[in-house]
């Protein structure tokens, strides 16, 4: 066996082990999915970052007001982060017909949603925090589904919902819209086993007695709602998923745009990590699960970038080499036998991951979407094309972390 069957089998191993533990996880809760906790109506106070959001605030603002939850018992504070569009004329406008509606200006733009929620929370008059993204809208039931979680359980700090696609139009946006109903799927199937790592910008709730005790968002970590929650494991608390309700986010309309996000999502996570090795495999499930999920998870899409890369690289030589030797001794270029296929070990793995992974993304989109099926195009693009271009966007991240051209 050659080092690249071995690095192959290895990657092979991985990806099939990941997949397999995944599925282990479904099948005994699979009817337990969309259980939640039932929750009771308290003063809440709901934050808002904002920045340049003219063009979506209005419609969040709506979606909370609009909320399945006695309207005096919630307390929305927009904090606005020096937008240079009209976000705080719209702000201005609810507040003058809305009493639970504030809004408070950064003395300066911070770059991020981290100082601003920071800034909202400390300003909350009630003892449990929603956070928003202005740019996203949570289901009716989302707060009173969600909240119940926290009261279940002291120990839970924070709690998260599926976060959907807002209205995909273009082709990217759909493809995002498969995307976030398989990543709300797998978070359910994470939330089994206590290894919710990320509540989502677009709609978490939190205690605030708990944000206050671990210190609030960290300002100088991209993706400051994966930090936070690695953060209250260490501390002993846990996050929780409910898949019964969602909120829908604004997704890029444009490859580019999509890119950058993703990149910036990756580079976050990067820092997270980084900030967090010492606890690998030495505390509860941050240690023994989450940084290693998060670490293979890495690794596998730098290594099955390489061996894609590599393969390409072999064939296109031996296909050159080929073609200049029988062009000058006057042999077929294609001869019967070089079209034959010949099985192998690695070759029943790579079609067995291949096709457990469409059969697992189906599975999920089935649960994810009852009411409405996903195009049968759409969803093979996402697996074929869409994910292969994750470990470019991984080896971007890499690369800006590593030379420090990115923002906080």
């Amino acid at each position: 066996m050659s080092i690249i069957d071995a690095v192959f089998f290895f990657y092979m191993f991985i990806g099939l082990y990941m997949l397999s533990l995944l599925l282990f996880i479904y099948f005994p809760n699979r009817k337990k999915l969309f259980e939640h906790p039932k929750g009771k109506a308290v003063p809440v106070s709901v934050i808002i970052p904002c920045y340049n959001d003219g063009e979506h605030i209005q419609d969040t603002l709506d979606s909370i007001l609009a909320l399945d939850y006695p309207k005096k018992m919630i307390e929305i504070i927009v904090v606005d982060d020096k937008s240079t569009d009209n976000s705080a004329e719209v702000v201005r406008e609810y507040a003058k017909s809305h009493g639970q509606v504030r809004l408070i200006i950064n003395e300066r733009n911070s770059g991020g949603a981290a100082e601003p929620t920071n800034i909202g929370i400390r300003a909350a008059k009630n003892d449990f925090i929603a956070v928003a993204d202005a740019d996203s809208s949570p289901r009716k039931d989302a707060l009173i589904k969600m909240i119940g979680f926290l009261q279940n359980d002291k120990v839970v700090g924070g709690v998260t919902c599926a976060v959907l696609s807002k209205t995909p139009v273009t082709f990217i946006q759909k493809l995002q819209a498969i995307e976030y109903k398989i990543i709300a799927f797998n978070r359910k199937l994470l939330d089994a086993v206590d290894a919710v790592y990320v509540t989502p910008g677009p709609f978490a709730v939190y205690r605030k007695q708990t944000l206050l005790e671990i210190g609030l968002f960290d300002t100088k970590n991209m993706t400051q709602d994966i930090e936070i929650v690695w953060r209250m494991l260490s501390k002993g608390y846990k996050a929780r998923m409910c898949l019964d309700t969602a909120v829908y986010s604004a997704t890029p309309e444009k490859f580019g745009a999509w890119f950058r996000q993703r990149v910036r999502w990756n580079i976050g996570g990067l820092q997270t990590q980084i900030k967090y090795k010492n606890h690998l495999f030495k505390q509860n499930m941050l240690g023994l699960f989450i940084i290693p999920f998060f670490s293979f998870s890495l690794f596998i899409g730098v290594l099955g970038l390489g061996l894609f890369a590599y393969l390409m690289f072999r064939r296109i030589a031996l296909a050159y080499l080929t073609t200049e030797y029988s062009l000058s001794v006057g042999t077929a270029l294609i001869r019967t036998q070089d079209l034959t296929f010949t099985p192998s070990v690695l070759n029943f793995f790579g079609l067995a991951l291949f096709f457990l992974s469409i059969g697992f993304t189906f599975v999920g989109l089935s649960i994810m979407s009852a009411d409405k099926k996903d195009n049968i195009f759409n969803v093979l693009f996402y697996v074929l094309v869409y994910l292969s271009v994750y470990p470019f966007i991984m080896l971007t991240g890499m690369y800006k972390y590593w030379r420090k051209t990115y923002s906080s």
